[in-house]
């Protein structure tokens, strides 16, 4: 029986590269001429330290990774960006957490958003991806269209295309 697997996964070498290209665009801009500024990417943690002098500072740094990100090919949902920045010290610092696998919520979420689309196939969460399964390849590509035009708020990649 034909089947895919939903996930929602941060490719960290792409985070990583998209956080370089963000640090040496922020070295290079007049507006953060010293201006003390770090940039910290913790992989192990999933998480992306952002300190700066100023929030107005804050946001134009988080604007330039968002956007390099996008370039790198990246889903800019993978970006928790609903933490607020706090003060530290001379500094505001955001901790900005990638999301990485499908929490409980998010893939009961998907599963009922599938159910409800009317189509004859399966879905069932394992872990923390939903995997998808049916007859036709046709049913599976048409869940796969319908997901990606879905507002959800959280990135999406389907993997693992078994016929």
């Amino acid at each position: 029986m034909p089947s895919f697997d939903i996930v929602s996964r941060a490719d960290m070498q792409l985070v990583d590269n998209a956080v370089n290209i963000t640090r040496k665009e922020i070295a290079n801009r007049f507006d953060f001429k010293d201006v003390p500024v770090e940039l910290d990417l913790r992989k192990k943690d999933y998480m992306l330290v952002i300190a700066t002098e100023s929030e107005m500072k804050l946001n134009q740094i988080v604007d330039v990774l968002l956007s390099r990100s996008m370039r790198q090919g990246l889903d800019i949902k993978i970006y928790d960006l609903s933490k607020a920045p706090e003060p530290s010290g001379k500094l505001v610092r955001k901790e900005i957490p990638i999301r990485n696998g499908l929490s409980q919520e998010e893939a009961k979420k998907l599963v009922k958003y599938i159910k409800e689309l009317g189509l004859k196939v399966q879905a069932s969460v394992m872990d923390d991806m939903v995997r998808v399964s049916g007859k036709k390849i046709d049913d599976l590509q048409t869940v796969i269209q319908h997901c990606k035009k879905a507002p959800f708020d959280f990135a999406l990649q389907f993997v693992n295309m078994k016929s």
